[in-house]
C-alpha cells in the first residue's frame, strides 16, 4: 500500500514542498513540487534576524503548503530549516510563533545534518551515484550561507569541510564593498581562492580529484536544461535507475571543458540577456554567476575532469531518510561507515593510534552488546560509542596532561557529518569523562543544552568506554580473546592471555566502580590459565 509524504525545505533563498508516494514495491515516486522564492538569507547574514515582513511571508507560504498536503491527504511530513534560521539570534521564538499560526513544526538542521541529507539526496540517484564515487570524487554542496566540500576515495567518505563561502553571503559582501558587475568575477575568485588555498594545503595533500558532484540551487537547473549546446549525459549509467527501489532521472554530467564554455557565456552576456536566455528572474542571475564561479574555482583547483549535476534538493534527502527509516527501501550505500570514516580521518589528523582505537572500540562493542538488557540503547548510541572510541585520545595531540578538555574542544570544533549537534556534544563529553571525573550536575546545569536523557546516555557510554580503556591500559593488546557474562550482579570478563595483566587488574578498580554505579554490575577480570 502506497503512503504519501511531504518534505519541506525552508532555505535561505527559497522554500520548497515536494510530495512523494512511497511503497515497498515501487520505492519513491515524486508526485508534486512547489517552490516559492524568498530571500531569508540576506536578512540573517546582515542583522542576525529575519524581518517581520519575511516572517509573515514564511507563514503564508507554509499555510499554502499545508493546504496542498491536506489536499493529498498527507499525514507524514518533515519540515527543516537551514542556515538562514541556524544563524538567527531569535530562531526559537520565530519558529514557535510559526508553529502556533500554521501548525507546521520546523526543525533547524545543524550544518552537518543538512549536508548529510544533501549527500543522501545524491545517493537517491542509485547506481549513478555509486559509479561516480568509485573514483576519487568531491561533492561540492553550494548553499546560501556556506559550501561543503566532501572527498570520496574508493566509495568511502574520507573528509568533509565547511567553508563560509555561501552564494548569498558572498553577494552581501559584494554589496558591502560596492562592487560593480565588472568586478564580480575577480572579487569572488579572490574570496574563494583564498580559502581554497588553505583547504588544499591542509586537506587535499596531493590528492587527484577525478569527478565533482555539484549540488546547488542555481547552476544545476540551467545545466540540466541542456542550454548552450552541451552534449550532456548521465555518468556512465542508464537514464532510468531501479537500483534501490527508486526510479529517477540521473541528472546531467559535463566535461570540465564544456563547463568552461558555459562560464564564457555567463561572462560575455549581459544580466538581462542571460535572464531572457535562461528563463530566470533578473535578480537571480547574479546568484547563478556567483555559484558558477565558486564551482569553477574548485574544479580548477582540484583538476577535476567531469562535473555531475544530479539535480537534487534537500527534499530528496529528507524523503530518502524517511523511506530508509520506514523500510520502504534498502540503501545500497552504508552511510554509517561514512560517519565512522570521518572520525578515522579526524583521529589521523591528531595522530591517534588506529590500532589502539580499534582494540578499545572492539572491547567497548562487546560490553555494549552484553549489557543491552540493562541500558536499552540502540544502534544510534552504538554508533556514538564507536565514534568516542575512535577519538578517545585525540586530545593528546594538544596536551598530554589536559587531554580530557583538549579532546572535548577538538570534537566540538570539528564537523562530523551525519550527526546532530546534540550527538556531537554526547561524543565530546564521553571522550572528556573517559579521562576525568564524571560531573552529572555540570551536564544538567542551566548553561547546558543537554536534556536528562542525553546526560544518561553520556554516563552509560562513558562507563563502557572506561572499562574498555582499562582493559588495554598498557597499550599492548594483551588480550587475544575475551568473553563476557553477567552473573550475580557481576560482569565477569574472562581473558585468555599468557601475558602478565597485573597492571590492568591493579588499576581496574576506579573504572569498575563507575560502571557499577551506572549499571548495577561490578566488572571483574578473570584470567584463563
Amino acid at each position: 500500500m502506497a503512503n504519501l509524504f511531504g518534505a519541506i525545505d525552508v532555505g535561505s533563498h527559497e522554500m520548497e514542498l515536494k510530495v512523494f508516494e512511497l511503497s515497498r514495491k515501487g520505492g519513491i515516486r515524486q508526485v508534486d513540487d512547489i517552490v516559492h522564492l524568498i530571500d531569508l538569507g540576506t536578512d540573517t547574514y546582515n542583522d542576525g534576524r529575519i524581518g517581520f515582513a519575511h516572517v509573515a511571508e514564511v507563514k503564508r507560504i507554509l499555510l499554502d503548503f499545508k493546504k496542498t498536503m491536506n489536499m493529498y491527504g498527507i499525514r507524514d511530513y518533515r519540515a527543516y530549516a537551514t542556515s538562514a534560521f541556524r544563524d538567527m539570534e531569535n530562531a526559537s521564538l520565530v519558529l514557535q510563533q510559526i508553529e502556533q499560526e500554521t501548525g507546521i513544526r520546523i526543525e533547524i538542521l545543524a550544518n552537518s545534518e543538512q549536508r548529510f541529507l544533501d549527500y543522501k539526496s545524491i545517493a537517491s540517484r542509485g547506481e549513478a551515484f555509486s559509479r561516480v564515487i568509485s573514483k576519487s570524487t568531491a561533492i561540492v554542496d553550494v548553499g546560501g550561507g556556506s559550501i561543503q566540500i566532501s572527498l570520496f576515495e574508493k566509495d568511502r567518505l574520507v573528509l568533509t569541510q565547511n567553508l563560509q563561502l555561501g552564494v548569498l553571503r558572498i553577494q552581501e559582501q559584494l554589496h558591502r564593498i560596492g562592487a560593480g558587475s565588472r568586478k564580480t568575477r575577480t572579487l569572488v575568485e579572490e574570496m574563494v581562492n583564498s580559502q581554497l588555498y588553505v583547504f588544499e594545503k591542509l586537506y587535499l595533500e596531493g590528492r587527484k580529484i577525478r569527478n565533482l558532484i555539484v549540488v546547488d540551487d542555481y547552476i544545476s537547473e540551467v545545466v540540466s536544461g541542456i542550454r548552450y549546446g552541451f552534449q550532456t549525459k548521465a555518468p556512465e549509467t542508464p537514464e532510468t535507475v531501479r537500483d534501490t527501489g527508486t526510479i529517477r532521472d540521473t541528472g546531467t554530467s559535463v566535461s570540465a571543458e564544456e563547463f568552461h564554455r558555459f562560464m564564457n557565456n555567463l561572462e560575455t552576456n549581459s544580466r538581462t540577456e542571460l535572464a531572457q536566455q535562461l528563463g530566470l528572474e533578473d535578480d537571480n542571475v547574479p546568484l547563478l554567476q556567483i555559484s558558477a564561479i565558486i564551482v569553477r574555482c574548485i574544479a580548477d583547483r582540484t583538476g577535476a575532469e567531469l562535473l555531475w549535476f544530479p539535480c537534487v534538493t534537500l527534499c530528496d534527502g529528507i524523503v530518502y531518510e524517511f523511506a530508509e527509516e520506514r523500510r520502504y527501501l534498502r540503501s545500497a550505500h552504508d552511510f554509517e561507515q561514512d560517519i565512522l570514516a570521518c572520525a578515522d580521518q579526524i583521529s589521523r589528523r591528531y595522530r591517534g593510534s588506529e590500532e589502539r582505537s580499534g582494540t578499545i572500540g572492539g572491547i567497548a562493542l562487546r560490553i555494549f552488546e552484553s549489557t543491552k538488557k540493562l541500558h536499552g540503547m540502540g544502534g544510534r548510541e552504538k554508533l556514538l560509542l564507536q565514534l568516542a572510541a575512535t577519538l578517545h585520545d585525540c586530545g593528546k595531540y594538544i596536551s598530554m596532561t589536559n587531554l580530557a578538555q583538549c579532546g572535548y574542544n577538538i570534537i566540538k570544533s570539528t564537523e562530523i557529518i551525519g550527526i546532530s549537534q546534540v550527538e556531537q556534544e554526547i561524543v565530546a563529553n564521553v571522550v572528556r569523562f573517559n579521562h576525568e571525573q564524571f560531573a552529572f550536575k555540570k551536564l544538567m546545569s542551566e548553561e547546558s543544552a543537554l536534556d536528562e536523557a542525553s546526560c544518561m546516555t553520556i554516563a552509560r557510554l562513558t562507563a563502557i568506554l572506561r572499562v574498555a580503556n582499562a582493559l588495554d591500559r598498557s597499550h599492548r593488546r594483551k588480550f587475544s580473546d575475551l568473553q563476557i557474562r553477567n552473573q550475580d550482579r557481576k560482569m565477569i570478563i574472562t581473558v585468555e592471555t599468557p601475558a602478565d595483566i597485573s597492571l590492568e587488574k591493579g588499576l581496574f578498580g576506579e573504572r569498575a566502580e563507575f560502571f557499577e554505579e551506572v549499571f548495577g554490575l561490578r566488572p571483574v577480570i578473570k584470567q584463563k590459565k
